[in-house]
């Protein structure tokens, strides 16, 4: 049996991929995972509200992170450098987290019912971060632009990242935001 609350949520983060992998998401219960780690289905739900939820564990944090790092970014930055440097300061977090990263996007690739909740996380983190951005100053319309530009550049990187991590996460984030610059490099 797990001993802490932290070492049970790991334990049904794992039990939940491992058992998605095996069976499928549909056909996979909570009381499977509960099983798998070795702990009541009670205890899964005090730790998730759904068997979605396993893997976008770790969402508030992220956001949390990501909006601190925006508020705290020093004067004078184009909001899209604001959010490079967010960028790469969360990305700790998912270098952390990488074994568990490449088969939780597959797993979302290959579930309908996972993409959708992958793209209302997607926008709800847009959306904190334009928030972010107006409480520093930007008007509205360039920092909604801004977060949602950012988040997309940002989720770029890191799917190639996580398709090929032997190199850096910050140097993906670099190589993105570098195209993005060169792709508007030419509009006038």
């Amino acid at each position: 049996m797990p001993r802490s609350g932290a070492e049970a949520r790991s334990r049904l983060k794992q039990a939940a991929l491992e058992l998605y992998r095996e069976n499928g998401y549909d056909k996979t219960t909570t009381a499977e995972i509960a099983a798998r780690a070795g702990v009541t289905e009670r205890t899964f739900f005090r730790h998730f509200p759904d068997k979605r939820e396993v893997l976008f564990d770790g969402e508030a944090d992220l956001r949390s992170d990501l909006t601190q790092s925006v508020a705290s970014a020093p004067e004078g930055l184009a909001p899209l450098e604001i959010l490079l440097r967010a960028f790469k300061k969360a990305g700790r977090i998912m270098e952390r987290n990488l074994p568990f990263a490449e088969p939780r996007r597959d797993l979302i690739a290959a579930t309908p019912t996972l993409r959708e909740r992958n793209l209302a996380k997607a926008a709800m983190l847009a959306e904190a971060l334009a928030e972010a951005l107006r409480e520093r100053g930007v008007e509205d319309r360039v920092a909604r632009l801004a977060a949602q530009v950012g988040w997309a550049t940002f989720h770029h990187a890191t799917q190639a990242w996580i398709g090929e991590p032997g190199r850096g996460l910050d140097e993906y984030l670099d190589e993105a935001f570098a195209d993005l610059r060169e792709l508007g490099a030419g509009v006038r």
